[in-house]
């Protein structure tokens, strides 16, 4: 019986988020304003920065290979910032009921409060995936046009990355909004993550522009470790086909050094197993910390409701 409650709260939370065409469209601005970016000036700077690579291993690349390789580090940058901002845009929907009052509906209705907490987490993360595979499609047409060099089986690793960074957005969204509880904080908080996020993980810039003790401190948020294991998958099967095309490992290496196909602590290289339990174990953490919130804050509903009730019976009497 509860099953059916959940999956009714789910596909509710669903149609409420659907429903708000500004709230879609701002959950899109990351992606949007990322791609017209892209096409009115980072993809210059990227082709300009392999091709300086290529030039100092004398080594001339075709132009497929450099726009499907400046293409997909770009999109590996989209998909791992919009897996936090569109998680927390479409976590809104939580926010709203608080603000318009139906939570306080379902705290009186024979519906238990976790049911409630947990829907919002799931509805949240399909949400967020659906936008994420979206996101994908369109750019994975684009990289079918100007070149694309992705095996098969490293896009089903991609798949698998979009999903461990839509987990870690879903949760972290999940556990800072449980404080917030006003418009004006949850467009502090939109602003200042689709603003911030993509620099202090890494994803707009290469980590190798960074000072080495700017760039260790990056390093500790996990979020980083979203962006590396995308660009390792995104990048390999460019630089496996530039490798059979004669670029000597130095090139190959300068090359994913200096786009963060690898992923430096210091001078250790972190291995992309490293990378799958630093994240999946910070998705772990904020997971028991959202449980956490989930029991203390429907103890405190709880009380409030029976004290309401306690007035109410009261002043009839």
């Amino acid at each position: 019986m509860e099953i059916r409650k959940l999956f009714a709260l789910v596909l509710r939370n669903m149609k409420c988020y659907f429903k708000d065409k500004f709230l879609f469209f701002v959950s899109l601005m990351t992606p949007m304003i990322l791609l017209v970016l892209f096409v009115t000036f980072l993809r210059g700077v990227y082709i300009s920065s392999f091709e300086q690579i290529f030039e100092a291993a004398q080594f001339t690349a075709s132009d497929d290979i450099i726009n499907g390789l400046a293409g997909s580090w770009l999109l590996s940058s989209i998909i791992s910032v919009s897996a936090v901002t569109v998680a927390i845009c479409s976590n809104a929907v939580m926010i709203q009921d608080k603000i318009e009052g139906p939570i306080c509906d379902l705290a009186v209705s024979p519906v238990k409060g976790t049911t409630v907490s947990i829907s919002y987490f799931i509805a949240n993360f399909i949400v967020t995936l659906l936008v994420m595979l979206c996101v994908l499609a369109v750019g994975s047409i684009y990289l079918a046009i100007v070149g694309w060099y992705i095996p098969f089986l490293d896009f089903l690793m991609i798949l698998v990355d979009m999903i461990c960074a839509v987990l870690f957005g879903t949760l972290l969204s999940g556990v800072i909004e449980s404080f917030i509880s006003t418009q004006g904080g949850l467009s502090a908080l939109s602003t200042l993550v689709s603003s911030m996020y993509g620099f202090i993980c890494g994803a707009y810039m290469p980590l190798s522009q960074f000072a080495e003790g700017m760039r260790n401190m990056i390093c500790v948020l996990p979020g980083t470790y979203s962006v590396g294991m995308l660009r390792k998958h995104f990048m390999s099967g460019y630089v496996e086909k530039l490798a059979e095309m004669g670029l000597p490992d130095e090139g190959q290496k300068a090359l994913l050094d200096g786009f963060d196909g690898h992923i430096y602590v210091g001078s250790t290289q972190m291995p992309l197993w490293s990378m799958y339990v630093i994240l999946l174990s910070t998705c772990a953490l904020l997971f028991a910390a959202y449980v956490l919130i989930v029991i203390f804050k429907n103890k405190k509903i709880s009380h409030n409701v029976v004290r309401m009730t306690g007035k109410a019976s009261k002043s009839k009497k």
